[in-house]
């Protein structure tokens, strides 16, 4: 069974009042009061598509009702589906992840899975190279050389960022947190140029100076701005081999399409929308950027 791979532009969603109040009726209490306490509507629309997205997966893969189960966090903040714990025969992992203006959803039936996405900026205070700086324990000398190559500062920009993404993947989906040492995974990716619109999956990852051939990374870029990395292993005591099939490709959902079979778990709060409205899209900086 093919996996499942799902973005929403959360940048370019502007909501009306009637989608704001529909959106956090359709996600469970304590993430709605969560999202109403960010600062900036960017931050909020992101975490909501995030959660809209985790649901419609369950729905559509786990054939539950979107009132008929609840999803946890774990104690490292990793989704989960909370209740019930055993649906079906077949588990499913899943991952999301918002930066820039997209929030993404992997999931895959019996592997582990993660995925981050990270937008190509230019670092707001400092140059490239002092940036490089400051952000050096997070790479490996190869790491760091493959990063240096890449050409103008904007391309080693793109290069590091691409490393942040794949290394950010395979966290999430040990689910190991801020804890996990950086510097023992090291990438040795392949090809040094993606192209949008193809979905690869050579790049392979050391862990510990070994590599891992357990463990695929597949990678793509949304737009030219956008690279997104899906972290996928294996479950201890799986013999899942699908080494042959084509990586799937992100679908971009509307959010007719995000929200599509959701039951409303609450009742309309009509404050919620002016909380959200009453707020700034996102900080000043940002805003200029």
């Amino acid at each position: 069974m093919e996996g499942v791979r799902w973005a929403f532009r959360c940048g370019a969603w502007s909501p009306s009042r009637s989608e704001w109040l529909l959106a956090a009726r359709c996600i469970q209490q304590e993430e709605k009061n969560r999202i109403g306490q960010f600062v900036f509507t960017k931050d909020a629309k992101s975490a909501m598509a995030g959660r809209l997205l985790m649901r419609r997966l369950v729905c559509e893969k786990v054939c539950l009702p979107w009132d008929g189960f609840r999803l946890g966090r774990t104690e490292r903040g990793k989704p989960y589906l909370a209740e019930p714990s055993s649906p079906g025969s077949l588990h499913w992992n899943f991952n999301v992840s918002h930066q820039g203006d997209y929030a993404v959803l992997a999931a895959e039936p019996g592997r582990q899975v993660g995925v981050d996405i990270m937008k190509t900026t230019r670092p707001g205070s400092s140059t490239v190279q002092e940036f490089f700086r400051i952000m050096t324990r997070q790479f490996t000398e190869l790491e760091w050389r493959t990063i240096r190559s890449a050409g103008s500062d904007w391309d080693q920009l793109a290069m590091f960022y691409r490393h942040w993404a794949l290394k950010e993947s395979f966290i999430k989906a040990i689910g190991s947190g801020l804890g996990f040492d950086l510097q023992r995974v090291e990438f040795h990716i392949s090809p040094n140029q993606l192209q949008e619109g193809r979905v690869y999956s050579q790049t392979r990852m050391h862990l510990d100076e070994e590599q891992e051939d357990g463990w695929t990374f597949e990678e793509c870029l949304l737009d030219k701005h956008h690279h997104v990395a899906v972290a996928l292993g294996t479950p201890e005591g799986s013999v899942y081999k699908d080494a042959e099939a084509t990586p799937p490709s992100f679908t971009l959902l509307s959010f007719s399409e995000l929200v599509s079979g959701a039951t409303p778990l609450s009742d309309e709060d009509p404050a919620y929308w002016e909380s959200f409205q009453s707020k700034q899209e996102a900080p000043v900086r940002q805003s200029e950027a």
